[in-house]
């Protein structure tokens, strides 16, 4: 008889968004695969339910992942979950799916809760299309590159942040996301939610603790069919404006700035610059 794998999504914080289908899921499964068995753990208990659970999170994927195949090969049922969400959604799941695939093992997938189409819709702004990222990465450069290439997306999306890397998140969208809409939820669907919509120019000013999982949405960066027409000189112009206040920072940091500020690409930014320099150059 072959086994069968649930991915199975868990509420984000209020635990009556957790669904029917789901709760009978965890009861008739032979073993629950969850990212931290003692978070687990309390929601099970609170439902009543008994099933077994084991261990399985990023650092011990590929120790567990026969384990679980095994269990499943001799016909038995497993049920995977996250702390809080959908599995497979920046939690780990994503394996276990993708091995059960290979091995023609049956999988299924309960639809319910997910922080950041939750964010998103909590938004306000145009979710279509939607782009949902993780975490950024923690070293310098690497966060860097990833703020930088967020800002190439021109329409809303998503990411996760920690809490003790949120101070440096914001300073990061007012640099990279300028102009752009941004929500900052933290606690969602708790008793404690806070969700805050500002530009992002203004996100400095923002009061909000900085406890808990925050999940960032960054709105469209200009309305559908705008179109950008800047002279070459102003672009110039505003970039020794912006070189003069933020003179610490690099050249590529301004550039990134002024084209979220002006709804260009930073390609298009940097060549008008270069026109620019050009022609400044041939009136001398």
């Amino acid at each position: 008889m072959p086994g069968l794998l649930s991915v199975v999504a868990t509420p984000i914080g209020n635990l009556e968004d957790i669904t029917l289908r789901a709760l009978r899921v965890l009861k008739e499964a032979d073993l629950v695969a969850a990212e931290d068995t003692r978070h687990t753990g309390k929601l099970l208990r609170h439902f009543g339910i008994e099933t077994p659970t084991v261990s399985f999170h990023a650092h011990n994927v590929k120790a567990r992942l026969p384990h679980l195949l095994g269990r499943m090969g001799s016909g038995q049922h497993v049920a995977l979950v996250t702390d809080a969400g959908t599995p497979g959604i920046s939690d780990p799941g994503v394996e276990l799916v993708g091995a059960c695939r290979g091995l023609g093992v049956r999988v299924e997938a309960l639809p319910g809760a997910t922080a950041s189409i939750t964010a998103a819709v909590l938004s306000g702004f145009p979710v279509i299309p939607l782009t949902v990222l993780g975490f950024p990465p923690h070293r310098s450069i690497a966060r860097s590159s990833w703020f930088e290439q967020a800002s190439d997306i021109p329409h809303t999306f998503t990411f996760f942040e920690s809490p003790h890397r949120m101070a440096a998140a914001v300073s990061e969208i007012a640099t990279y996301f300028v102009n752009r809409p941004i929500l900052v939820a933290r606690e969602m669907t708790k008793a404690h939610e806070t969700a805050i919509v500002v530009l992002a120019n203004d996100i400095n000013t923002m009061d909000i603790r900085l406890k808990g999982e925050f999940t960032i949405v960054v709105g469209p960066a200009s309305e559908p069919g705008r179109t950008v027409a800047v002279q070459d000189a102003d672009v110039a112009e505003r970039f020794k404006q912006l070189s003069l206040v933020h003179h610490e920072a690099s050249r590529r940091d301004l550039i990134v700035r002024l084209a979220a500020e002006l709804g260009m690409a930073r390609g298009a930014v940097y060549s008008a610059l270069e026109r620019a320099k050009r022609i400044e150059a041939n009136e001398r």
